[in-house]
């Protein structure tokens, strides 16, 4: 909720112009904008043709019926969405949301033909151990409720991470996230899994992740549209 439906369609638009200019770099890798319910559609609008994916940041676990005021996973699919953000630290502290809450959500996305895209994260800052503990159970809870063979996104925010002045240390993330992609519920799976890391994550972090991410989830350092574009740039050619 940082932007105003007149910022979402300058930005939108500001992305496009930048991207226009180099194609060839959505060949290589998938580029979301996940921005909120209301401007969703014209977003999806906005970007229709260009390869650029658009996400809604949260669904109801029910395609319909009596849930007044959610949001139907069955018509953001309609509408064109591809990816669902779910489980997102703001929405565990702020509205309860459990594991299974976040895995019901990724099976509905994935009924739909979206791709669920699960936050995960520890709580506070330690050791890689504690960390992945945390982390197996959020990732078990999405794994057991989705099919075997759809595409998942995790992205993994440490917690203490989010709105941080730097993002959690390389080697903290590299060693969680090798260790997260080797659990039986990850390399049993017939579907892709890919890794993301978020948390203060911006420009010139790619190069440090690579060997154990697939990508970034940018937050507030993706509100300037050169800064978004720089680490698509730096993801696409590392």
């Amino acid at each position: 909720m940082y932007f105003s439906a007149a910022r979402t369609r300058d930005y939108v638009q500001q992305v496009k112009e930048l991207l226009s200019a180099t194609p060839h770099l959505l060949d290589q890798i998938d580029v979301f904008i996940i921005p909120d319910h209301i401007v969703l559609t014209s977003v999806v609008a906005q970007l229709q043709g260009t390869g650029v994916l658009t996400g809604a940041q949260d669904a109801f676990c029910e395609d319909a019926g009596a849930f007044t005021g959610e949001v139907s996973p069955a018509v953001l699919a309609e509408v064109g969405c591809r990816i669902v953000e779910l489980g997102h630290a703001e929405r565990r502290r702020l509205f309860g949301e459990t594991d299974d809450d976040a895995a019901r959500k990724a099976a509905a996305a994935a009924r739909n033909a979206m791709v669920p895209l699960v936050c995960i994260g520890e709580r506070t800052q330690g050791q890689v151990s504690v960390a992945v503990d945390e982390c197996r159970a959020q990732v078990e809870s999405v794994m057991a409720s989705v099919p075997d063979g759809a595409e998942v996104i995790l992205a993994y925010e440490p917690v203490w991470a989010i709105g941080a002045a730097q993002p959690a240390a390389a080697e903290h993330v590299v060693n969680v996230v090798q260790r997260i992609r080797a659990l039986d519920c990850v390399q049993r799976r017939k579907g892709v899994t890919r890794l993301l890391y978020g948390g203060s994550a911006g420009p010139g972090l790619f190069e440090k992740l690579k060997t154990a991410v697939d990508g970034l989830f940018l937050g507030r350092f993706a509100h300037d549209p050169s800064q978004f574009y720089k680490t698509i740039q730096e993801v696409a050619t590392a």
